[in-house]
């Protein structure tokens, strides 16, 4: 078996952010291809992408990855993940080969954020509680697993306008520390702008005002990746529906804890978050 890493048998990659590549999709004679292949190394906050015979088992994270008929898998990398990465591949014959991936480390900025209303920094008990039940609603559509391969598609920006905020920066709240990293990428655009579905999906979970996040919307791709649409202003999907990519999905807005008009799109592999703009940024 001819076992090579991407960069052999690939083009390079433009810089360290693009890690999922066309030659991992779909196309004639795939499925004949017996190469197992992952990137040598992946950046913190990637979706990665690596290629495996199609009858075999892949497993990384203590978790079964699912495989294309072409023999694509992908998984996650997060913000704060030091590496190096395993991933175990068996192949139809019962042999067993062993990848391990570097991780490349990111500076993370502070981003000061001020004006957000104090009870959605340190909200009273009461509404403290309601936050979690909603966050566990929206960790709970994450976990859906479906064998469609949306997530495949080359994606789009949702809406086009200036980064206002991005994934994985240090955030302080009216100058008081956030528990963890900027979970997505804020699109600083005007209220009321129609949002896009940036690949095609399925509508996991939609509300219209949750505490922190206001209008919010779930977006499954497939295999676990998913994306997530906050502050909305409109939704115009319900749970259940298909979308295709660029369907209207919703509008920007400024609901629940944002300060002005923005859209933040964040990304998860299951309840692993990676960074949008990397995945924009892919071959």
């Amino acid at each position: 078996m001819s076992r090579r890493r991407l960069s052999h048998w690939i083009p390079a990659f433009t810089g360290m952010t693009v890690l999922v590549v066309s030659s991992l999709l779909p196309c004639a004679g795939f499925a004949q291809d017996t190469r197992i292949a992952f990137p040598p190394s992946v950046s913190q906050g990637a979706l990665v992408f690596g290629k495996v015979p199609p009858n075999s088992a892949v497993a990384y994270a203590n978790r079964t990855l699912r495989i294309s008929d072409y023999g694509t898998v992908v998984f996650g990398v997060g913000r704060d993940e030091q590496g190096p990465l395993h991933v175990d591949v068996t192949l139809a014959d019962g042999k067993r080969e062993h990848e391990t991936i570097a991780v490349t480390p990111r500076d993370w900025p502070i981003e000061h954020v001020n004006g957000v209303p104090p009870a959605t920094v340190n909200p009273p008990p009461e509404i403290a509680a309601r936050i979690e039940r909603e966050q566990a609603r929206v960790a709970a559509a994450r976990q859906r697993d479906d064998a469609r391969i949306d997530f495949a598609q080359h994606f789009i920006w949702p809406v086009q306008g200036r980064i206002s905020g991005r994934f994985g920066n240090a955030r302080e709240y009216n100058g008081q520390p956030a528990s963890a990293g900027h979970s997505g990428m804020d699109i600083a655009v005007p209220q009321g702008m129609p949002v896009k579905a940036p690949a095609a999906g399925i509508v996991t979970f939609a509300a219209p005002d949750l505490y922190l996040t206001g209008g919010t919307l779930l977006l499954d791709h497939g295999y676990g990746v998913s994306s997530n649409f906050l502050h909305l202003s409109r939704i115009d999907v319900k749970v259940g529906d298909r979308v295709e990519q660029g369907q209207v999905i919703g509008a920007v807005g400024m609901t629940g804890r944002a300060t002005g008009p923005h859209l933040h799109w964040g990304m998860n592999w299951f309840d692993v978050r990676i960074d949008p703009l990397l995945v924009l940024q892919r071959n």
